[in-house]
């Protein structure tokens, strides 16, 4: 592991990303921070919070203004962060899957709201995925299952648990009636996958490809791992600063097998924030909320536990996206966290300002609520629904 003192030294040397940037970045509250003064504070807060490599893109008028990597890709080495590093994009995946979803619901080629079974030749309980790690035999008996749509997997109503391993009995079941709560599930995501591979006939790879990747300009992107990222990829780091790791997927899954760049995501979120390659209604349907959340956190045993805590910004979720309400409009966020890594992107469309954050530090979370609020004035971000305890009180 690379000392301390030489990593905080080289958090100082930044990144540049983009060749120009706007000398003053907007609020949404209307008030502005100098790009300069943004620069040093996002330098200090990484110094005090040990964060060990950061990527940071802030938009106004939906087009990126400031866009910049801090830090280390690999501490133990001084590889430095930069715009073209390989990143594991954990649940980030779901929101590139999402937008792909819903040019598919544009071309009528899946219905939002048709049972997810009515599209396949033959029953559920046949089929494995991904590959053959995972069986749906463990429904039978259940017949909810049946009641399953595409709007419920984007909007984690299906009542899967997130995933079947954190069970106690490693088991696939429905844990409440579909439709009717959100509880996060990177089941309902797998099964999504399923139907639209099977609908297609093509896989989650080479439907990436076609409707995001390619348009996008994103050549280095991929939902499996490929030998190229070798020569320039970032790993995660525990609170000590310690390694993680770097994924090598192997099986393509809308969940979160992605990798990208910081340069690629900020392609497919400028498209996204845009509203390009989306019907106006299918852009309306993913970016508004479908449903409230009523839980006190979104993981764990709190998710379980309802409450008033986020009425005040009636927090939802939307197909692929949480929604929020804020003084200056709604606002659509995503978030993906691993065991040294954690990312957030948030948009506030009646402004036209958004953020990216991409950290590969176990420590980077605990600097978001500090980060949002000073990069783009965001204090409804609900961090404490996301588990983000800032830095000074972990």
């Amino acid at each position: 592991m690379r000392s301390l003192t030489g990593m905080l030294s080289a958090i100082s040397m930044v990144m540049l990303l983009t060749s120009s940037f706007a000398q003053s970045i907007r609020h949404i509250d209307g008030t502005s921070i100098e790009a300069a003064r943004l620069d040093q504070q996002v330098q200090q807060l990484m110094k005090d919070a040990k964060v060990t490599g950061l990527c940071l893109t802030v938009f106004n008028n939906n087009q990126p203004v400031f866009s910049r990597a801090y830090g280390y890709a690999i501490a133990a080495t001084g590889q430095p962060m930069t715009s073209s590093t390989a990143l594991y994009a954990l649940s980030l995946s779901k929101a590139v899957f999402a937008h792909l979803v819903m040019q598919l619901v544009d071309e009528k080629k899946i219905d939002l709201d048709k049972p997810l079974v009515d599209y396949l030749p033959r029953s559920l309980m046949t089929y494995t995925f991904p590959g053959k790690l995972s069986s749906y035999k463990d429904l039978e008996g259940d017949e909810r299952y049946k009641k399953i749509t595409a709007r419920m997997c984007l909007m984690h109503t299906t009542g899967f648990p997130n995933f079947r391993w954190f069970e106690p009995d490693k088991k696939l079941r429905i844990k409440f009636e579909p439709g009717s709560r959100v509880s996060y599930s990177g089941e309902g995501l797998y099964l999504l996958q399923m139907i639209i591979q099977e609908i297609t006939g093509k896989s989650l790879e080479t439907l990436a490809r076609q409707y995001i990747f390619d348009p996008c300009g994103m050549a280095a992107s991929s939902y499996v791992y490929q030998s190229a990222y070798e020569t320039a990829y970032a790993v995660g780091h525990d609170k000590n600063n310690d390694s993680t790791f770097f994924p090598r997927r192997t099986v393509a899954n809308a969940a979160g097998s992605l990798t990208t760049t910081m340069d690629e995501f900020n392609r497919f979120y400028t498209m996204l924030i845009n509203g390009k390659r989306l019907s106006k209604e299918a852009f309306h349907d993913m970016t508004h909320s479908q449903i409230r959340i009523r839980s006190v956190k979104q993981f764990g045993p709190l998710s379980w536990k309802d409450s008033t805590l986020n009425d005040n910004i009636q927090l939802g979720y939307g197909l692929g996206y949480v929604i929020l309400q804020s003084p200056y409009g709604h606002a659509y966020f995503k978030e993906g966290n691993d065991i040294g890594w954690g990312h957030y992107t948030i948009a506030y469309p009646e402004k036209k300002i958004a953020i990216v954050i991409l950290t590969n530090s176990d420590n980077g979370e605990g600097i978001f609520k500090d980060l949002l609020q000073t990069a783009i004035g965001d204090v409804y971000t609900p961090w404490y629904w996301e588990n983000y305890i800032p830095w000074k009180e972990q």
